[in-house]
């Protein structure tokens, strides 16, 4: 059942806080959310590009061209035009987010990204942490990973892969000018965003994100879930906070400014935006709509939940269907993870819906949601009900279960934090090495790993693998974590540490709706995350299509983008 307290905590924290809102505002000349009125412009339904042709009846592959621009961009009717970086065809129709870009299983999608970006920044980024930094100092660096693909490691989006407007200056390990997206893996949602090194925050904080959907119409299309365009919307949500003059606004001061002048360990802002609207609206009818929710926020987490008591009904996590639907009343997303739900209007008892958050930021010991981030937006249900044709089947599309017999490698990865004398965060590792160091994650494609994710820092971490996907076998509270952690910080080895000694706690039961497929899972703080990490494609037994062993590699880190840029990020090296 709903929980009536969770209702009531709603209207708390809508009445609440209005003072404390107020007190910073005026001295940084940001806006204030609660000056702002909600509910007031209408969700945009973002371009859509097609990544191929049909010629007599056929698909066939397509050559795209995509730039990155600077313009202004409304994100409220009672805002200023914001200056953003946008992904678009053109200047004209760039868009905050990008187009969706709609390929087919099987069919290749070539995109040529073109950097049409300025000499300088639009928001203040820190040279002390690893950067791409162009040798002339003019040009933003940029280059575009699509998250949640399986393909060739020169079209991965590499961080050191950059390059500036026209291509005049190139990261070391620049490849092509046009990325091959061969589209052979299973059907379901990526999106694609800046990865550029030691400035993924301030590209995606500018506007450097859009949603990718690779469709498998002969698999799909039996399933009868609600399709077309008014009834399948992808739901990009991220966070923003703005000055008077409608710019974006981020801290240009670090937490440890004499180490890190502008670096900060999370970037959160109060106003929540929905597919480039601050807390749009959306007028539904009464049936089921399916709708694509991807976290493009760098750090924070939603709790999402409907005021009404509505549910979702998840039928894929990430890139990945699930077997079957699983049904919740709230939603855990965190940065860079999606769901893909169904929510039936019909069964609504009310004429409206707001959809509400309420996770702590940080997650999950950070402070509560106020009366502006604990909104996210509001659906409009018609009076009338209708007859819908759509459905949600007891069995979607089953996948080969996680196989042991075939773990070739057990790894532990452990999650560090460092902080600075006055207790700040000063970086973040992985394994305790950098990433410039040698990869240490080797594996043999086509075979499958056990990898043993250790938190030992007090956040959230959203991992996420490039390449391979991976199935959550289980979660372990550490024992006696301080011992460990004091032995770990001498040793860095989980073996000598006995890690077998305090892997030991209570359990945590990994979602149902969490138990597929994924790209990305939350490493729950003091817990060890055990996960089966699949370097092949899950639907077929055939190998890869392309050479995974190529350079420049992979990589896998957190994503939350201001750990990623200060460097919780490590090389993949796939071997033969």
């Amino acid at each position: 059942m709903f929980s009536l307290g969770r209702i009531m905590l709603f209207h708390l924290i809508c009445l609440a806080l209005l003072g404390e809102l107020s007190t910073s505002w005026a001295e940084d000349r940001l806006v204030n959310p609660s000056q702002l009125e909600m509910f007031v412009d209408e969700l945009p339904d973002m371009p859509k590009i097609q990544g191929f042709d049909v010629v007599n009846g056929y698909p066939k592959s397509k050559s795209l061209t995509i730039g990155m621009f600077m313009k202004k961009w409304k994100f409220h009717r009672d805002l200023p035009p914001t200056p953003v970086f946008a992904y678009g065809a053109s200047w004209s129709t760039a868009t905050v987010p990008g187009p969706t870009i709609e390929a087919l299983h099987g069919i290749d999608t070539y995109v040529k990204w073109q950097n049409h970006l300025p000499p300088k920044h639009i928001l203040p980024w820190d040279p002390t942490i690893p950067t791409a930094v162009p040798a002339t100092k003019k040009g933003v660096p940029t280059v575009v990973h699509l998250h949640g693909g399986i393909h060739e490691p020169a079209s991965d989006g590499n961080s050191n892969s950059w390059f500036t407007a026209g291509f005049k200056e190139k990261g070391p390990t620049w490849a092509n000018e046009t990325y091959h997206y061969n589209n052979n893996q299973q059907p379901g949602n990526l999106w694609y965003h800046d990865h550029a090194m030691g400035l993924t925050r301030v590209n995606l904080l500018a506007g450097l994100i859009g949603a990718y959907v690779l469709r498998h119409p002969d698999v799909e299309g039996p399933l009868k879930l609600p399709h077309g365009d008014e009834f399948d919307r992808p739901l990009l949500v991220f966070d923003r906070s703005f000055r008077t003059d409608g710019s974006i606004y981020m801290n240009s001061t670090g937490n440890n400014p004499s180490i890190h002048p502008q670096w900060q360990p999370e970037y959160f802002g109060d106003i929540i935006i929905v597919n480039g609207k601050a807390w749009p609206k959306m007028m539904v009818r009464r049936r089921k709509y399916r709708f694509r929710i991807i976290n493009a926020s760098n750090a924070r987490f939603f709790r999402f939940f409907f005021t009404n008591g509505l549910e979702f009904i998840h039928v894929a996590a990430d890139s990945t269907y699930l077997g079957e639907p699983v049904v919740t009343n709230e939603t855990l997303l965190a940065p860079s993870e999606i769901a893909d739900v169904v929510v039936d209007f019909s069964k609504s008892e009310t004429d409206d819906a707001i959809l509400a958050n309420d996770a702590p930021y940080p997650y999950p010991s950070g402070d509560p949601v106020n009366e502006s981030n604990g909104r996210v937006m509001k659906f409009i249900i018609q009076k009338n009900q209708e007859v819908d044709a759509w459905r949600v089947p007891n069995i979607l599309i089953k996948y080969p279960s996680p196989d042991l017999s075939s773990v070739r490698e057990t790894r532990y990865i452990a999650m560090y934090e460092y902080t600075s004398d006055i207790g700040e965060p000063t970086h973040l590792y992985i394994n305790g090495k950098p990433y410039e160091a040698p990869a240490t994650e080797t594996p043999k494609a086509g075979t499958s790993e056990i990898w043993n994710v250790i938190n030992l820092t007090e956040d959230n971490h959203p991992l996420h693998i490039h390449l391979g996907l991976f199935s959550v076998l289980d979660q372990t509270e550490l024992v006696n974590e301080e011992e460990f952690k004091g032995c770990m910080s001498k040793e860095n080895d989980a073996i000598k540490c006995h890690i077998s000694k305090h892997a030991r706690g209570k359990k945590v039961e990994v979602p149902a709706h969490e138990k597929g497929w994924k790209n990305v899972y939350k490493m729950t703080p003091g817990f060890v995350t055990k996960i089966l990490v699949r370097f092949s494609y899950i639907h077929s037994n055939s190998s890869y299509s392309f050479d995974p062993t190529a350079h420049p590699g992979y990589v896998y880190h957190c994503h939350i983008l201001d750990h990623e840029d200060n460097v919780m990020m490590r090389p993949i090296k796939v071997i033969k």
